[in-house]
């Protein structure tokens, strides 16, 4: 087959990729603790095309040879993790994370022996509110009811009739506004995480987050040392430690500017391939039909 051809088709599958990450990233530009995708890309493969003798000529210094480039191919899609800009809501059940870290929540799922279990994932978006969960209780979840967990793998339950403060550290405090006198009950400390390898989450959807464990590992153990570290062992002064502004949510760190620019670097590749791959088959075309 022509070797442009197979180097066209496969650089424009990977650009074709390409432009679907940015896509996403455009179309997520106003989506709350959105993290925008980036992409690598690597040679598939590079091989040496063979001459013949008849190209050595005097004073050629050069070895007879040529470098034959077979296209390039998305290896690795990985999030970045990049702060993204605060605003200001007043809502007390709004918080924004300061810091590559993420809340954790838990789903109910079905396991493979077909018991109901709570399933740990994260996420960015800390637009929450109170949800009712299956037995009747108020807790703090997303808007999609999924409940916030806390340090001790628990929901946070909360009283009726009581405004909640949240501190940078994720303590979560709720006072009863009708009995001023009445002690602060404490809920927990919501459960905060940081991110150690970004490359390893796996998206959901509607701004959650997992990771794949590999067959045999103990998933805990795994996810522990391996992406996601307990921010409880992070002192202040840690440069990685994570914090929560309550009132504030985090928009998404997508630069639409950049993401147009690539956008548009990367139609143009996409159509110089088009055009490389139309002109082999322009050339096959006319080898086949020519007469002896």
């Amino acid at each position: 087959m022509n070797r442009s051809v197979v180097a066209a088709s496969v650089s424009m599958q990977g650009l074709q990729q390409r432009l679907d990450v940015l896509s996403n990233n455009v179309a997520n530009v106003d989506t709350v603790g959105y993290k925008k995708n980036q992409v690598s890309f690597q040679d598939v493969l590079t091989s040496v095309q063979n001459q013949s003798k008849d190209f050595s000529l005097p004073g050629r210094m050069t070895p007879l040879g040529y470098n034959m480039g077979w296209g390039a191919r998305l290896t690795g899609m990985s999030l970045d993790m990049t702060q993204g800009s605060f605003k200001q809501t007043d809502n007390p059940l709004d918080v924004a994370i300061q810091g590559q870290g993420l809340i954790e929540i838990g789903i109910n799922t079905i396991d493979d022996a077909g018991n109901e279990i709570v399933k740990p994932v994260w996420t960015r978006n800390g637009s929450f509110n109170i949800s009712i969960d299956k037995d009747g209780n108020a807790v703090l979840a997303t808007k999609d009811g999924h409940a916030v967990r806390n340090t001790d793998d628990q929901s946070i339950y909360v009283p009726n009739n009581h405004r909640l403060v949240i501190s940078e550290t994720g303590y979560v405090t709720a006072y009863d506004d009708t009995d001023p006198g009445a002690a602060p009950v404490d809920l927990g400390q919501i459960k905060l995480v940081h991110v150690t390898r970004p490359q390893l989450l796996t998206e959901l959807g509607d701004g959650l987050y997992d990771v794949a464990v590999p067959a045999g590992q103990d998933p805990t153990t795994w996810i522990t040392d391996n992406v996601l570290q307990d921010s409880v062992a992070l002192v202040d002064d840690h440069p990685n430690k994570i914090t929560l502004k309550q009132g504030f949510l985090e928009q998404s760190n997508v630069n639409i500017a950049d993401e147009m620019t690539d956008l548009i670097m990367v139609q143009r590749a996409f159509q110089l391939s088009s055009r490389a791959l139309s002109n082999a088959d322009t050339m096959m075309g006319l080898a086949n039909n020519l007469r002896g």
